[in-house]
């Protein structure tokens, strides 16, 4: 998958009227109407994304943005259909740090807890992105284990998607996981049953999911602040990503900017200078969320 372009005049038109239907959205629940998992987004119904480059993206670039659809995060899924994809977009072509980017999103929540704990949409390029974000089910759940199922991205990149961009010239796409808890210790064998519809015998620690998916992706995770439990334990959530993660537990304490510390995080790894990318932002919340996104 993956025709079609973002700057394309049809996209364009189509994503002027999308925008003018939810700009005045208060809530969630206006924007994702789902009330169940559609069956194209259940990983039991996928065998394989696919990013393939084609005549629109001779180039192209997988990127991986996970929601955290549980109660405490919709508000990022929210600003993501609002403003925030629209702005990672056009930031990609306008800053041009990668090349022909094809957009997947997953909404993510507890495999021990909730019907839909992954969601998996195709890599698309233009309003097709836009689409199968609006599919997504916001279920509101999780539980109380203290982490969401943020290595169910890792598993699914690293066992289950194709690119052109790793497989043809050796070069890594982008996984970006958000949410406001501590990171999961491992996949159980149940829940990989469960989630995928496939018999699995053994437990996949978190720490090896998420090298599967480094070997095809720079992978991210962004510890939204504003959450009511990263909140609640601060100094646990931080030591626990900065041992997972290292630099790459990206600390946000505004959802608002979640594009551009997404967007900045992409220019740093593409080899830009950090204090020109951050200083590359107009606005001055934006400098400060961002240069503490990078750690600097």
């Amino acid at each position: 998958m993956g025709g079609g372009n973002w700057r394309s005049a049809e996209t364009q038109a189509s994503y002027t009227s999308y925008s003018k239907s939810v700009s005045a959205a208060k809530s969630v629940d206006q924007v994702f109407q789902k009330s169940r998992m559609a069956a194209s987004l259940d990983p039991k119904n996928i065998t394989l994304r696919e990013s393939c480059d084609g005549p629109d993206n001779p180039e192209s670039t997988p990127i991986i943005i996970a929601l955290d659809v549980t109660a405490s995060m919709g508000m990022c899924a929210l600003h993501i259909a609002k403003t925030g994809l629209d702005e990672t977009m056009n930031g990609i072509f306008d800053r041009n740090p990668v090349t022909n980017p094809h957009v997947m999103f997953m909404g993510v929540g507890d495999a021990e807890y909730d019907s839909a704990p992954l969601q998996v949409s195709q890599f698309e390029a233009d309003f097709r992105i836009v689409e199968q974000l609006n599919d997504l089910y916001v279920e509101r759940g999780g539980g109380g284990n203290h982490s969401e199922s943020y290595d169910l991205p890792w598993y699914f990149a690293g066992m289950k998607t194709k690119t052109d961009s790793f497989d043809k010239r050796g070069k890594k796409g982008y996984v970006f996981t958000m949410g406001d808890e501590r990171p999961p210790k491992r996949l159980t064998a149940r829940s990989l049953t469960s989630v995928f519809g496939t018999e699995e015998q053994h437990d996949i620690s978190s720490a090896d999911s998420l090298r599967m998916a480094e070997e095809k992706y720079h992978v991210f995770h962004l510890i939204i602040e504003e959450g009511s439990y990263a909140r609640r334990y601060p100094n646990e959530v931080r030591r626990e990503w900065e041992q997972l993660m290292h630099h790459r537990a990206l600390f946000v304490n505004d959802h608002r900017y979640v594009s551009q510390v997404i967007l900045s995080a992409i220019q740093v790894s593409e080899g830009g200078d950090p204090e020109q990318v951050i200083n590359s932002w107009d606005d001055t919340n934006i400098q400060n969320t961002v240069r503490r996104a990078l750690g600097l």
